[in-house]
């Protein structure tokens, strides 16, 4: 299950990742600016931040394994329909169609999963989950390449066709979960409040770009995405039934992990967005080029992986955490020393070892999300944690901007990404000794 769920994961990854490169043949295609192109993005991003604040509460009305099957279903078909759309408003229809699909699929999947393992699995289980944030994107950058240098863009949904309809066939006979026998209302109060907040915190960050940012959208943006949030999180405190239980936040290992962990996200989310452009625009090389030699990051990731749980049982996922974001610290001030001409052996072991560290820390972070998470709660851990972590990844992208356009040098904008890289080591600091001790098995001293 937990296998077939990493797939699903794997799926709207790839599917994401692969976009960007192509967006210029897409306006060659459909006759449209390519700038007009960044709202099939757009479309696809607020979708998924308003819908999977739901996922939760669909999963106890509906069964996660009517919800995951269907899903999947929906994101293959809204793939077919990308793949044979004529025009820009029938791609961006089709990709909202997508984002509903890619919302409730890889959260309820991954609730399945949490709901029948135990404990002492949850590690082993959590790094299966993990693996496919770490191999999509090093398929990713060669096939989005590929795609630019010789291919069409249609080929992007295509390719979600048989990776879909095998994901379909395992889910019906793998997924089990049934509805809740008494299920709560939908809290559309606090669903309009948290999406809408999401939703305008998504657009406004799609204005903060490296050059050209529209200052005035986000001015009006920002304090919205505020209110909006401020609404929300008074609304769920009070209400009886909350679309998200804010309650879980006391779990001490969840609340890191949602403060800390985020940060952590959005920090080193930054790293994959900014190198190409310093690769292509410092460097002079081309997006294919660019995009290989990245792909020494996602190696590294792939590399570590087996060793990342033997780490954390040996020496506890605290101690991991704080060293790996010590190292993490150290990597942002190798890559403020890049510059042209520097030998790309040097260049390559530099992104791999950036690639070790940035898995080591995914892993351990998200080991420890649910560790003292159990029962009902999990509903709603799984659905904040799901919901922040989107977020996280918007403003990490948007925060490496704005810093690029502020310093315009890309290694004072790395050395201010360590900086916050920096923070996550103080709320560390407050972690039992022991932290999630139960999960990883290891006793520290």
């Amino acid at each position: 299950m937990a296998l077939l769920v990493a797939g699903a994961f794997f799926m709207e990854i790839l599917d994401a990742m692969i976009l960007t490169p192509a967006m210029p043949l897409i306006a060659d295609s459909l006759d449209v600016r390519a700038i007009d192109v960044n709202a099939v993005i757009s479309a696809y991003l607020v979708t998924v931040a308003v819908c999977i604040p739901a996922s939760g509460w669909a999963a106890d009305r509906f069964g996660v394994r009517r919800v995951f099957v269907a899903a999947i279903a929906v994101f293959t078909v809204a793939s077919i329909g990308c793949a044979v759309s004529t025009s820009l408003p029938m791609l961006v229809a089709m990709r909202v169609l997508q984002g509903v699909g890619g919302a409730m699929m890889v959260p309820v999947g991954r609730l399945a999963v949490l709901r029948r393992s135990e404990k002492s699995d949850l590690m082993r289980i959590v790094a299966l989950l993990t693996w496919p944030a770490l191999a999509a994107p090093v398929i990713a950058v060669a096939v989005g390449g590929a795609i630019v240098t010789v291919g069409s863009w249609r080929w992007i949904f295509l390719i979600n066709i048989p990776i879909g309809i095998m994901g379909l066939l395992f889910a019906l006979r793998l997924i089990h979960g049934e509805a809740s026998a008494a299920p709560a209302r939908l809290d559309w109060r606090g669903l309009v409040l948290f999406g809408s907040g999401a939703a305008a915190a998504l657009l406004t960050l799609e204005h903060v770009r490296v050059e050209g940012a529209d200052w005035h959208s986000v001015g009006i943006g920002v304090p919205l995405a505020v209110l909006l949030f401020g609404g929300a999180v008074l609304h769920l405190r009070r209400a009886t039934a909350p679309l998200i239980a804010l309650a879980v936040l006391r779990v001490r290992t969840l609340r890191i992990t949602v403060s800390a962990g985020s940060l952590y996200r959005g920090v080193v989310v930054a790293v994959p967005f900014l190198l190409p452009l310093q690769l292509q625009l410092v460097f002079g090389w081309s997006p294919l080029v660019s995009g290989l030699m990245v792909a020494a990051l996602f190696v590294g990731n792939l590399v570590i992986k087996p060793a990342t749980t033997p780490l954390m049982r040996r020496y506890g996922i605290k101690r991991v955490l704080l060293v790996n974001g010590a190292a993490s610290v150290a990597c942002f001030a190798l890559l403020a020393g890049l510059r042209p001409g520097l030998p790309v052996g040097y260049l390559i072991a530099v992104f791999f070892v950036c690639g070790v560290f940035r898995s080591i820390g995914f892993t351990a972070y998200n080991s420890l999300a649910f560790a003292d998470v159990d029962g009902d709660d999990l509903t709603h851990a799984n659905t904040l944690n799901a919901s922040v972590s989107e977020l996280a990844a918007g403003l990490g992208i948007a925060a490496a901007a704005l810093l690029l356009s502020i310093f315009g040098d890309y290694s004072l904008t790395y050395l201010v990404l360590g900086a916050l890289m920096a923070v996550t080591l103080v709320e560390t600091l407050w972690l039992p000794r022991d932290a999630g001790a139960h999960v990883s098995g290891a006793r520290p001293v």
